[in-house]
């Protein structure tokens, strides 16, 4: 949703986000008319005009409908978006759009305990976790620590910023790569080998 965002508030709400500062929106967004710093109490009513009516503008990144679709032949695939859970809908239907046909789940914050409920319900023999925020990976680490933990930024664009977890098993930021290793793991039917994880990078009770 980065550059989309960038776009939309560009055109509609005269701000410039500097993707070049990385994936600290707090810093990023400034006032094209003076430059001054969008004030953080300002920017999540942003994000929620944006997702309530603009989410419509969102594509899939390189290679993400054809490998997630490679892998629902074979295996169960979900969406655990931390959106609201009025958005669910909204969401799916844009996964849609895009050629992605799976479940929905929304969730807030850390998504750990979001998952453990998901695999409560589906049971799986193994299971690999997406998600491009480190501290995803740090939270599903915490409650679901048999769960494959794999860190990908699909966005070339804040690749380079966004610092690996030590809680994720990888780092792979390209989809062609990834399938391959998604397709390793969920082919031996292994769990996640246990981890030592600093304590700071299992608990995300600070990100939304």
């Amino acid at each position: 949703m980065v550059v989309p965002f960038q776009q939309w508030l560009d055109a509609d709400k005269h701000i410039h986000f500097d993707l070049e500062n990385g994936s600290d929106f707090a810093n990023a967004l400034r006032h094209k008319h003076d430059g001054t710093q969008v004030l953080p109490e300002q920017i999540w009513p942003m994000l929620k005009e944006f997702f309530d009516t603009e989410m419509y503008r969102q594509g899939a990144i390189d290679g993400a409908v054809e490998a997630i679709n490679k892998l629902s032949d074979t295996a169960d695939v979900v969406i655990l978006t931390n959106l609201m859970d009025d958005r669910q809908e909204a969401r799916a239907e844009q996964l849609r759009a895009v050629g992605i046909d799976c479940p929905v789940y929304c969730n807030q914050g850390g998504k750990g305990e979001a998952l453990s409920s998901i695999l409560a319900e589906y049971q799986p023999s193994v299971t690999v976790f997406v998600d491009d925020l480190g501290h995803q990976h740090g939270s599903v680490a915490k409650h679901a620590p048999e769960v494959w933990r794999l860190q990908m930024v699909g966005e070339p664009i804040l690749a380079k910023h966004i610092k690996t977890n030590p809680a994720a098993h990888a780092r792979i930021d390209s989809w062609s790569e990834a399938l391959v290793w998604i397709g390793d793991k969920l082919e031996k039917r292994v769990a996640a080998p246990a981890m030592d994880i600093p304590s700071e990078n299992l608990d995300p009770a600070n990100h939304a």
